[in-house]
């Protein structure tokens, strides 16, 4: 949707790096479910919503060579590529919304922190999830982290429909196997706190 992308371009373009709720200096639980995961180096892993998340920095110091960060927002990834510098042609970096994506590829690792949560209407949801059904490969996982049913009812200004594992993976439907499922109180970067939960699963074959 245009409004969307407008929204999250004028959030970039107006806020520095650690002037976002989300802000992560260290993107530590997202970081060790994808080494969970255990993909090799050549896994093709992608973030969704990736926007400046420092993940993606994470992932390029551990040496996986096939990573890819999908956004709304060009002025997000704009914001990413500086901060990497050259090692950033090493990414894809796409700008699209996900629940309109035609995905050219498959994925062995499917991560995602907070943007699924912005999805309010079943249809977007569904949408969402069709893509991720044919972008995953078989016996791949997918990382999804919302925030938890006690956690914010809103976000940068925008409704969120708060997630748990069960309400995930009604979503997901039956072809996807719950594999591990964590929370986290997240601190903003003006010392407020917010509930998480990241919720881990694997297609089945």
């Amino acid at each position: 949707m245009p409004d969307r992308t407008m929204h999250w371009d004028n959030v970039y373009a107006t806020k520095g790096e650690a002037e976002v709720s989300w802000f992560q200096d260290s993107p530590t639980i997202s970081h060790d479910m994808i080494r969970a995961a255990n993909p090799d180096r050549d896994a093709a892993i992608i973030d969704i919503g990736g926007g400046a998340s420092r993940l993606v920095d994470a992932l390029l110091q551990d040496g996986y060579r096939d990573l890819t960060v999908l956004d709304l927002s060009a002025n997000a990834l704009d914001a990413a590529k500086a901060r990497i510098g050259q090692a950033s042609s090493a990414v894809d970096w796409i700008v699209a919304d996900a629940t309109t994506w035609r995905p050219a590829r498959t994925y062995d690792v499917w991560h995602d922190r907070a943007a699924f949560h912005f999805l309010t209407e079943p249809r977007d949801r569904a949408a969402y999830v069709e893509r991720l059904r044919s972008a995953i490969a078989p016996g791949g996982q997918i990382i999804i982290a919302t925030f938890a049913p006690d956690g914010p009812e809103k976000c940068s200004g925008l409704p969120v429909q708060r997630h748990d594992s069960a309400s995930l993976a009604a979503e997901l439907g039956p072809d996807f196997e719950l594999v591990d499922t964590r929370r986290e109180t997240h601190h903003t970067p003006w010392n407020s706190t917010q509930a998480f939960q990241f919720s881990r699963f694997r297609k089945r074959n």
